[in-house]
Parts: C-alpha cells; structure tokens; sequence
C-alpha cells in the first residue's frame, strides 16, 4: 500500500509555482470587472460598455481562461435552500505527513465537504463542510472523516452566519 500511487484530480489549468502575475492591461481589468460583478452578463453588453466588439471581449476571456486568470464559471446554490443548514471548518492532523495525499483522496469522496486546504499552523489540512443537521455533522466526522486512514485527529469550528463572502477586488 505504501508504494501505490494516489492521483488526485489537478485543476484544468496546470500549477505554476512562480510569483509573476498574468499580464493583464487595462481592458482585460474592466472585462474581469464587469464580469465578476455579474457572471451572466452578455459579451454583447461588455463589449459595449468597454467600447470594443464582442470577437474581442471573447478572445479576451478566452486567453484569460488560458493563462488561469479566470478558473470557471459556476452557478452558486444556496446550502441552506437544497436542506444544508450546519456548515462547519475543520482542521485535521495527521498522523505523519506522508499520508497527505491519500488522506486528500478519501476526502474528496465525501460530498458534503466542499474545500480543503493544505495549510501552515497547527492542522495541516483545513476543511469547509456542510451538513443537514448537528446530527448529520457528527456521522460524518465520526463515521466518514475520522475513519480515514492517517488523520489522527480534527478540531471543529461551527459557522454561525456566513456574513460576507466575496471575489477580490479587480483593480
């Protein structure tokens, strides 16, 4: 087991580990703003509004899509309406850092968890779940979670209200 290879899904555009920024001029700021401010605004509409045709608003978002300015586009379901009412941040422990990888891998067959985070500090993974209920939470730390092989241990942080969540600033 120790020498099988886990793979865990990549995003689509490949990682770059350099600090250099996407070279961005001021035309593709004022698209990312217009549509980040509302991702179903027409082409058509920012095309008019940055005083450009459509072919260029489209080729634009299309290079960004390239160089990974832009990751997507999704619609967002409220958690609270499909019956998810707890959301809750866990950090988890590992039993040695070596498992990193496979702990991932388990994880990402859990549904109700939503983000993980490799981090610095006191847990080395940081977690966002939702649950139905307090009950619906404890089966999945105690029955799904915490039965992973190599985490020894999660510290759970409950939210009580998300109160904002935003995009950063496109400037």
């Amino acid at each position: 087991m120790a020498d099988e290879q886990i793979n865990i899904p990549q995003e689509s555009t490949p990682r770059t580990f350099d600090s250099v920024p996407a070279n961005l001029d001021e035309l593709d700021r004022k698209i990312l703003k217009l549509i980040t401010g509302n991702a179903r605004i027409a082409f058509l509409e920012v095309a008019r509004e940055c005083g450009v045709s459509g072919a260029a608003i489209h080729q634009r978002v299309q290079r960004m899509v390239n160089i990974g300015v832009i990751r997507g586009s999704e619609f967002v379901v409220s958690p609270s309406k499909i019956g998810y009412q707890t959301c809750a941040f866990i950090g988890v422990f590992l039993k040695e850092a070596g498992c990193f990888n496979q702990v991932v891998a388990e994880m990402m067959k859990i549904p109700e968890i939503v983000e993980c985070h490799y981090t610095t500090g006191r847990y080395a993974i940081f977690i966002k779940i939702y649950a139905r209920s307090n009950e619906h939470m404890k089966y999945i730390l105690s029955e799904r979670i915490q039965q992973i092989p190599g985490i020894s241990s999660t510290e759970t942080i409950i939210s009580l209200e998300e109160t904002f969540k935003k995009q950063l600033a496109i400037e």
